[in-house]
């Protein structure tokens, strides 16, 4: 089997291996690839593996050999599923792989917003510590999360891990989820909209998919109906947010902060108004990037060519 790994290095820039992918076959993996060379390198492959090149009906449509598209990520929108199921083509993704990850940015989005740790550590360099007339001294609000309320959009492996670490923290814990009452541990409470949790909760953090009907849940109207001391933090897809109306809720003071490791153009555009705001912090896009969670991502990103190689593919993500 011919298979190509079109998008490589950011998953794996050097310190993995590529070696029990290439036990499977014939593997190419070119560490990036430019829109106009994509054709040529995937038109004689069998399974095409990829992490954010798009496949739209006009390139499954050219690549005549094509039977298995590998997703090396759990998002999956980047794929023309209608167009691969008319074709027979399977496509899987990688569920889970990067959770405890994902759920330790979010947090320390969570504790740098309310701590300022990074602010005071630029401050002791800058000497402003060792200014102060007094041993201690204040220069950004401390929060203290204790009985606070923290909102969960979305409670699969990740939101659910949010919400036990922030329930562990004396947070009290509201989900926007699917399931019932009756299947959720004891410390989350179901909310029946998404405004009843916005309206609620002191930080509302994001861990659901992008689909049509997620496509811009944070906008003017939500954030509207946040308290002014509120925060937004987002780890999951860019466009769950409509940044316009983020932009102006951060500079009118209708919400005090976000905190976001996606956006909806990545890399961002370097006059992007979010970058210049003080009351918004980045991570570029990290939370599945730590060692051992793409680790992981390759374990299953080579069971899935094998499995489906096998005739019993998992991780099906079309009918």
């Amino acid at each position: 089997m011919k298979i190509v790994v079109l998008d490589g290095y950011v998953g794996n820039p050097g310190d993995l291996s590529w070696e029990p992918l290439e036990r499977l076959g014939d593997v190419i993996v070119y560490p990036r690839s430019k829109p106009e060379e994509i054709i040529e390198r995937a038109f004689h492959a069998d399974a095409l593996l990829t992490n954010k090149v798009v496949f739209d009906r006009k390139l499954i449509e050219a690549l005549p050999n094509l039977k298995y598209i590998g997703v090396i990520a759990t998002g999956f929108n980047i794929v023309d599923l209608e167009a691969a199921n008319e074709r027979g083509i399977i496509v899987t993704n990688v569920p889970a792989y990067s959770t405890a990850s994902v759920a330790q940015v979010a947090i320390a989005h969570l504790l740098n917003m309310t701590t300022h740790v990074e602010h005071y550590t630029q401050e002791a360099r800058a000497g402003v510590w060792s200014r102060s007339i007094d041993y201690t001294y204040c220069s950004a609000p401390f929060i203290e999360l204790e009985g606070k309320t923290m909102g969960i959009v979305g409670l699969g492996n990740i939101g659910s891990t949010v919400a036990r670490i922030t329930a562990a923290m004396g947070m009290k814990v509201l989900a926007f989820t699917s399931k019932p009452q009756n299947a959720l541990p004891p410390y989350i409470t179901r909310v029946d909209t998404l405004d009843d949790l916005f309206s609620q909760c002191d930080v509302v953090s994001l861990h659901c998919p992008l689909t049509p009907d997620t496509r811009g849940i944070v906008n003017a109207h939500r954030l509207a109906l946040m308290k002014p001391t509120a925060m937004v933090i987002n780890t999951s897809r860019g466009p769950l947010i409509v940044e316009e109306d983020l932009i102006e809720a951060l500079k009118n003071g209708v919400i005090a902060a976000a905190a976001v490791d996606v956006l909806c153009q990545e890399p961002p555009a370097s006059d992007n108004p979010l970058l210049a705001l003080d009351n918004c912090y980045f991570t570029p896009h990290i939370g599945w990037t730590s060692p051992e969670a793409r680790q992981r991502l390759m374990d299953v990103v080579v069971n899935n060519v094998r499995t489906f190689m096998e005739g019993h593919p998992i991780n099906v993500v079309n009918p």
